[in-house]
């Protein structure tokens, strides 16, 4: 019996060492998610979904998922300990946050950009941000917003793989850019809108044309994926499985290491 109590024992004590290493695995890493609750209403309603989305895969605290609608915590001091910055409708305003992020992304830092956040034109005046994301400038859009046929073009590569060839997408106001990133040698196209899916658009259209939708510019570790408009994105599993494998994919490009394998 005396035995018996000791194997129990000794059983405890191992099961709760194994936890306490366990436990300090976790969570893997932090993510930083920026958003704005001053703009037009259907960004504020995707802002919504996407805070609830990715809070919920924090179940088990396998990450942390904190949220700011202060573009002013984009400085240097309160960045610094998150591997990844997800801007949900938002981007930097002033030449002090474009900077704090071009030193965070230059030092090996992340982004996952959703949409708006990419969006720049004439008046915008910040180069870097531009050639960040391949050369691409916002030429035009569909309206209103329309579901879409959306082309996997590479199925091999972690943010797509088991992807359908084609899916179909929600409803989005799905944006063209010219330059297309696709020219730029450093860009991978993951994903781009169907040609089948011209004309598209009833008001604003989308004629033709070369239109990504997901790509990263391979020398940062960033992503950027077209989707963000009004409160049908996270409804679709095949597009949400993509936007999983987004988030997974630059976490895991970290050239600290990849957490997922620690």
């Amino acid at each position: 019996m005396i035995k018996l109590f000791r194997n129990i024992g000794l059983i405890s004590l191992i099961l709760l060492i194994q936890h306490s290493l366990q436990a300090q695995r976790f969570p893997r890493f932090k993510v930083l998610a920026f958003y704005s609750r001053s703009v037009e209403k259907a960004h504020i309603e995707f802002a919504d979904d996407a805070i609830k989305f990715f809070k919920d895969l924090t179940v088990g605290n396998g990450f942390v998922f904190d949220t700011t609608s202060n573009m002013a915590d984009l400085d240097d001091e309160k960045i610094k300990d998150y591997q990844l910055l997800v801007m949900i409708n938002d981007f930097p305003h002033n030449a002090q946050q474009r900077k704090a992020f071009e030193q965070y992304m230059e030092r090996g830092g992340g982004w996952f950009g959703f949409h708006v956040a990419a969006y720049n034109d004439r008046t915008t005046n910040w180069p870097w941000f531009v050639n960040f994301l391949g050369g691409a400038i916002f030429y035009s859009n569909n309206w209103p917003p329309m579901p879409a046929k959306i082309l996997v073009e590479d199925t091999s590569h972690d943010v797509t793989r088991g992807l359908p060839r084609t899916f179909i997408a929600p409803i989005n106001e799905w944006y063209q850019w010219k330059p297309s990133p696709r020219e730029n040698p450093d860009v991978k196209i993951l994903a781009s809108l169907a040609q089948d899916n011209y004309p598209l658009g009833l008001k604003d259209i989308l004629t033709g044309g070369d239109t990504p939708i997901a790509w990263t510019n391979t020398k940062y570790r960033m992503i950027y994926l077209n989707m963000g408009h009004g409160s049908h994105i996270f409804t679709d599993a095949t597009q949400n499985k993509l936007i999983i494998a987004a988030l997974r994919w630059v976490i895991a490009s970290d050239k600290k290491g990849n957490v997922f394998e620690k």
